[in-house]
């Protein structure tokens, strides 16, 4: 999986953070890493470096998701480091609901909206020898 790190004029990204950054990111989706093949994360003071104020921190997430759309987060707090850990929890949140949606679509059985095991124990019923009387 690769990650991507990109800041604006306002944040200085440094190696240390690039290494934070990266680390939350990776155990965020570990859980998914063999469908997520890429993220990228956007850092970025949203008031600018001369004004400071409750949630003007902001952290977006995008992820690639093999066989899904893209899927991005955002969330912006007080620090940095608070936005980085938001944005990563309604990332993995994310993930879970689209690819747990995915898992179900699978079971079901193709055209009837049944579970396969429900369509299966149709089929069986259907040609089962009728009892006798």
């Amino acid at each position: 999986m690769q990650v991507r790190i990109e800041t604006d004029n306002h944040v200085e990204g440094h190696e240390k953070l690039i290494e934070h950054v990266e680390g939350v990111i990776r155990d965020a989706v570990d859980h998914h890493k063999e469908r997520v093949t890429h993220v990228e994360a956007h850092l970025g003071d949203v008031n600018g470096s001369a004004k400071s104020g409750a949630a003007d921190m902001r952290c977006m997430l995008e992820a690639r998701v093999a066989g899904l759309k893209n899927m991005a987060v955002t969330h912006q707090a007080e620090s940095l480091h608070l936005a980085i850990e938001g944005a990563a929890d309604k990332l993995t949140k994310a993930l879970d609901s689209a690819l747990g949606k995915e898992m179900d679509r699978q079971r079901r059985h193709p055209g009837t909206g049944e579970l396969s095991a429900d369509a299966t124990r149709a089929e069986d019923e259907e040609e089962a020898p009728p009892s006798p009387p």
